[in-house]
């Protein structure tokens, strides 16, 4: 897929846990999933195709936070402002590039990154 076609996709799902280790063991038994670690309280997971993180942090109502990437992060962001969106994690760097988090009208936080 080039990097137009997936602009604004849906990239990546995190989730917020009690526990990675136990999410690892869980997983990677029940499903074969497979994972990198980033640190004490962060692991990446694969299924073989959509790829996700375990965050160690409370596990919030919600449910996963849904990433989209995007090809030209301010231009994103300002999108996003601009459609009634309200920024609550201005961009930051982290381990693979640099993302920002939002609410969207119905107060659901979603998350836009990219690589550069």
């Amino acid at each position: 897929m080039s990097a137009a076609e997936h602009h604004h996709r849906i990239d990546y799902l995190e989730f917020n846990v009690a526990s990675i280790a136990a999410c690892k063991a869980f997983f990677g038994e029940a499903f074969g999933w497979t994972f990198q670690d980033y640190g004490p309280d962060y692991c990446e997971f694969r299924d073989g195709r959509l790829c996700g993180g375990f965050a160690h942090a409370s596990p919030r109502p919600g449910g996963a936070l849904v990433v989209l990437a995007s090809t030209a992060l301010e231009d994103s962001l300002a999108k996003v402002e601009a459609a009634g969106g309200r920024i609550c994690h201005p961009i930051f760097s982290f381990p693979g590039g640099r993302r920002f988090h939002f609410l969207d009208p119905d107060g659901y936080e979603w998350a836009v990154w990219s690589a550069s």
